[in-house]
């Protein structure tokens, strides 16, 4: 199984598994969802999320999307998942509470880590 990542507002994640698919705020605005692999979770994490409260961690089975995902520059070479559609909730296999620390930032979830 191939994973990647998205961080998500936990309340629209609850809204999204009633209506069945998932759409980020970037899917309107940019035209695809922004995902991480991995290695990329912290970084996003405390650059666009620093002491927020109240995120999910998805882990999505890449594999299941059925929406073109595609490898994108976004980062001096750095190779980012882009989902270009609506993400069908059958494909995000685990849920992980993702808050930031008492100093505002991020930490690799242990889960992330056993996957490794």
């Amino acid at each position: 199984m191939n994973t990647i990542f998205h961080i998500a507002n936990r309340q629209q994640w609850e809204q999204a598994k009633d209506l069945g698919s998932y759409r980020a705020d970037s899917l309107d605005t940019e035209g695809f969802i922004h995902c991480s692999k991995s290695t990329q979770i912290v970084k996003v994490a405390n650059k666009f999320f620093f002491n927020q409260k109240e995120l999910v961690l998805l882990l999505i089975d890449s594999d299941r999307v059925q929406a073109e995902i595609r490898y994108e520059e976004a980062e001096r070479g750095e190779l980012f998942p882009h989902i270009y559609g609506a993400l069908n909730i059958d494909a995000v296999y685990q849920v992980i509470d993702f808050e930031a620390g008492e100093d505002g930032f991020f930490e690799l979830p242990q889960e992330v880590i056993n996957l490794e």
